[in-house]
């Protein structure tokens, strides 16, 4: 309720009890003092001014107390208006904000929706266009094949069933074991057939010369006056002449076999002349070096009629003549190079291929040894520059470039020539090394085969050719076997210089011990 409105009815029920009470007591003292009206009257207007003064007074107190409480509603009033106006504000600043996001979602989603009607309307268009030319590819497919959709499925269906029968993979494994067999017994009759067929002599040589005297004196004339001569004939062949105690003999050594071969020649005819000077020296040592490149040159084509080959280059043919001085762990390079075209020449024609080129590739498989004391890199890479510089053909090149494995055999002639390299170089008695050198490598392969873990022993038999390696069981398993032997094997390839082949021979052996008492 308004407080002003409660004011007002508090004055007017004051002044009406005011005035009730009034003329109630004018009543009583009508009733009961009618004789002192006079005075009454005076007293009741006394009265009743003094009771107009009070409530006139208590109106206004009443009045002032109404405003009091009035301006005190109002203040509290307005203070919570202002508050509610204020929480009003900030709810209508909320709410705008929310309005405005939720218009930029609506713009938002609705360009979103814009943009996905055009996709699923270019996405029809293409669905359209694929099925188009889906149906066009089918069509064509249809017309290029002579099927039909369902009969191309049933074609598939049906090869794929063929192909992956379970019986047809089993002929397959059955067959692959069977070629398997039958390639590697042929093999086995071919080479053996071969080596019986090609059983020719071989003869070691070294890399010193010894030449006999008639007696000890001729020593002193050969080294000559404050050894003229032996200096003259050291500096024009390159050969270190080694006089020393042995009666009656000297040595002649160098690396360089043709060199080797001038020498022997020349002390030779010294010593049958008598006449040793250093003029007779040199024109000595002209005439055996000639006499050296004729008997090469005889030698080269010897070879060649005998491995019977044609239309070889004359420089190529002087190089295998050359190949007569050189020698390899003790063989002769050049009966070598024969025996290699003999074989070739057995094993092609076992195999129905043209031995003649089988032959020719076998004869010139070691043609780089004959200039490697002269040039720097391996026999196979002179080689291969040899042949390439006399025009021989490719395939001939492949197989001197794959004899060693340098590079991986591309044709059977490649095949052929290594089988035939190895039948040659690793028969028994073939090659030969100084005591010195064979003992360091049985020593070295030794030592490469103890560099594994798990070796307890390890022995090398049969001339270096086998290996045997006792391994301990607690360490090397069955399965690791097979591992270990072909690490070790890949190390002695990496690591060792040998000729022919080494067998590497694993064994493991495991004991249980028990004593019945």
């Amino acid at each position: 309720m308004d407080p002003l409105l409660t004011i007002l009815l508090i004055i007017a029920s004051s002044t009406a009890c005011g005035f009730v009470s009034f003329f109630a007591g004018t009543s009583h003292r009508k009733r009961t003092a009618e004789n002192k009206i006079g005075s009454a009257e005076q007293e009741a207007k006394r009265l009743l001014n003094e009771a107009l003064l009070a409530a006139e007074a208590r109106k206004k107190a009443i009045i002032l107390e109404g405003k009091d409480e009035i301006l005190k509603q109002r203040s509290e009033n307005e203070k919570e208006l202002s508050e509610r106006r204020k929480d009003i504000q900030r709810q209508e600043k909320r709410i705008q904000q929310r309005e405005e996001s939720l218009d930029r979602k609506m713009d938002s989603f609705e360009a979103k929706n814009e943009e996905i009607a055009k996709k699923e309307k270019l996405i029809v268009e293409k669905f359209k266009d694929a099925e188009k030319i889906k149906s066009e590819q089918f069509q064509t497919l249809e017309k290029i094949s002579g099927f039909t959709i369902d009969q191309a499925k049933e074609y598939l269906l049906n090869r794929l069933d063929d192909e992956l029968t379970h019986e047809k993979a089993k002929k397959i494994m059955e067959f692959e074991q069977k070629t398997h067999e039958e390639s590697e017994k042929k093999a086995q009759e071919i080479i053996s057939l071969a080596i019986q067929r090609c059983a020719s002599d071989h003869v070691s040589e070294a890399t010193i010369s010894v030449v006999p005297l008639p007696n000890d004196e001729m020593k002193g004339r050969i080294i000559g006056r404050e050894g003229r001569n032996i200096r003259v004939i050291e500096t024009l062949t390159g050969v270190d002449l080694i006089i020393d105690d042995t009666p009656e003999a000297i040595t002649l050594s160098s690396f360089d076999p043709v060199r080797r071969e001038i020498a022997r020649l020349t002390l030779e005819s010294l010593i049958a002349d008598g006449r040793i000077h250093p003029s007779r020296i040199e024109e000595t040592i002209e005439k055996c070096k000639r006499q050296v490149e004729e008997t090469m040159k005889a030698e080269g084509e010897r070879a060649v009629i005998e491995a019977n080959v044609t239309s070889i280059h004359p420089e190529l043919i002087k190089l295998l003549g050359r190949l007569k001085y050189r020698t390899s762990y003790g063989q002769n390079v050049l009966d070598h190079s024969l025996q290699v075209a003999h074989l070739c020449g057995l094993i092609a024609s076992e195999l129905n291929l043209d031995p003649t080129v089988a032959r020719r590739a076998g004869l010139l498989h070691d043609i780089g040894k004959a200039l490697d004391h002269e040039i720097e890199g391996s026999h196979v890479d002179i080689g291969v520059d040899i042949l390439r510089k006399y025009k021989e053909s490719e395939a001939i090149i492949h197989t001197v470039q794959a004899h060693h494995g340098d590079v991986e055999a591309k044709t059977v002639f490649a095949c052929i020539v290594q089988a035939a390299d190895a039948i040659s170089a690793a028969r028994p008695g073939a090659r030969r090394e100084n005591l010195e050198n064979y003992i360091k490598r049985l020593e070295k392969l030794e030592a490469v085969a103890s560099s594994f873990e798990g070796v307890e022993k390890c022995f090398a038999i049969q001339a270096g050719r086998e290996i045997r390696i006792m391994v301990k069981p607690s360490i090397i398993t069955d399965d690791k076997m097979v591992l270990l032997a072909r690490d070790i094997c890949k190390k002695i390839e990496n690591e060792l210089d040998y000729p022919g082949q080494i067998k590497v021979n694993i064994i493991r052996e495991s004991r249980a011990i028990e004593y019945a008492k």
